[in-house]
């Protein structure tokens, strides 16, 4: 089929080392749920066996996978369980993806359009009778909360009111923005833009960038995935080659994307700027610990915030270099809270059929945000974002946005030589 790529060499090599503990089937947050789902271990390690033998074997329950990677998290043998099931998908399903997961999987389209006129589509996708074409029609659940549209995109804004004053530094590093923030939030980049100007870093955006393609592997399109990373690690490259120290994010999926599903699910060779490819979060730990820069924070900001680790974030082990810089804040009243996954995983949640084990699953989380009550949450995941505000009821910020409104700016340039 025109919208899969073959790339069954991916999880050949260590399904072997799987010890059949089930560890991760016991912290599969559809396993706890979904009886109906076999679970981690037996739909990736034990079916791959039988699914090499004969295309056969494959059940289409694995697209009940969540794809969170917390049954590789916990294995103690390190296998991929996750991308074995992932890769099985891509490799034997005959499901085609229809008009509704084309277009939650197509998010520059859709943004692009969305955002021309925003106001209008706000308004209809927060109508009732709007929410019931959506259930009948398309299959997406009538409770879903769309997030909403800008009417100005990031790149917009960037072009118009920051690009020309980023060539005064002499450090740079390259911005990959994503969908979220170019279509729905411009004010993160904005964030992102702020700290590293005020840290002496100039930034700028790839010359080609397209959606990381995570929701168009999670819907069978990952042959166009494919075709969009190859896009995005051509322009990573070329900003590497240009001495750009690094490329940031500000989305944990898009980072784990981009740095391993590309190079494990789409066979996609990103090794000349894999270790360049960075959250913010990470890239200013490592230079605060360098003593290569330093942040200074305004005394009046006072904020109870609880952090929230999204699951692509624990898969790389990343959710510290997030909890460092939160807890520099001296008016920062920080709360961990315990790993628990929201349950929307992309566009899982958006679909009717998932849409009630999706709530489910994010059920724990939901209730242990309202015991600590804060002013707000943090998390990496603007998709977890959607899910914590639509279903637990508080505003969530990326770490990025708190660090910023902390921020003391004068003082921080004035401490970093700029």
């Amino acid at each position: 089929m025109q919208d899969k790529i073959q790339l069954f060499n991916l999880s050949v090599h260590d399904y072997e080392q799987c010890l059949k503990c089930s560890i991760c089937t016991v912290y599969c947050p559809v396993s706890t749920v979904e009886p109906e789902y076999p679970g981690p271990k037996h739909a990736g390690p034990d079916l791959l066996r039988y699914r090499l033998k004969d295309p056969d074997f494959f059940n289409e329950t694995l697209k009940l996978c969540l794809n969170c990677k917390r049954c590789e998290v916990t294995c103690p043998h390190g296998v991929k369980v996750g991308d074995i099931i992932q890769a099985a998908r891509i490799e034997y399903s005959t499901h085609s993806p229809s008009l509704r997961d084309r277009m939650l999987a197509n998010t520059d389209f859709v943004g692009s359009m969305a955002t021309l006129v925003a106001p209008l589509t706000n308004f209809f996708l927060g109508l009732k009778p709007a929410k019931v074409v959506l259930d009948k029609v398309m299959s997406i659940d009538r409770h879903r909360q769309f997030p909403a549209y800008s009417g100005t995109k990031f790149e917009t804004w960037f072009h118009r009111h920051a690009e020309a004053e980023q060539e005064s530094y002499s450090r740079f590093v390259s911005y990959f923005h994503g969908c979220y923030v170019n279509y729905n939030f411009p004010k993160l980049g904005q964030d992102f833009v702020k700290i590293m100007n005020a840290c002496g870093y100039g930034v700028h955006l790839l010359e080609k960038e397209k959606c990381c393609g995570v929701a168009l592997i999670a819907n069978g399109l990952s042959g166009q995935a494919k075709k969009q990373g190859e896009v995005n690690i051509s322009s990573m490259q070329k900003a590497v080659e240009t001495h750009n120290e690094a490329v940031l994010t500000t989305s944990s999926t898009c980072t784990f994307t981009m740095r391993d599903e590309y190079k494990d699910l789409l066979k996609i060779d990103n090794s000349k700027v894999r270790n360049h490819l960075m959250l913010a979060t990470r890239f200013l730990c490592q230079k605060i610990d360098e003593g290569k820069l330093k942040l200074a924070f305004r005394k009046d900001f006072h904020k109870k915030v609880a952090y929230h680790t999204a699951c692509h974030m624990e898969r790389m082990g990343w959710g510290i270099y997030s909890i460092q810089l939160l807890k520099m804040i001296p008016g920062l009243d920080l709360t961990i809270l315990e790993s628990h996954c929201c349950g929307i995983a992309g566009t899982y949640g958006f679909k009717k059929e998932n849409y009630e084990r999706s709530q489910k699953i994010g059920a724990p989380l939901f209730n242990q945000i309202r015991e600590v009550n804060p002013d707000s949450v943090a998390t990496d995941c603007e998709t977890c974002k959607w899910q914590i505000e639509m279903s637990a009821g508080y505003p969530v910020d990326n770490p990025i946005s708190l660090i910023a409104e902390a921020l003391d700016v004068e003082e921080t340039r004035k401490l970093n030589g700029k």
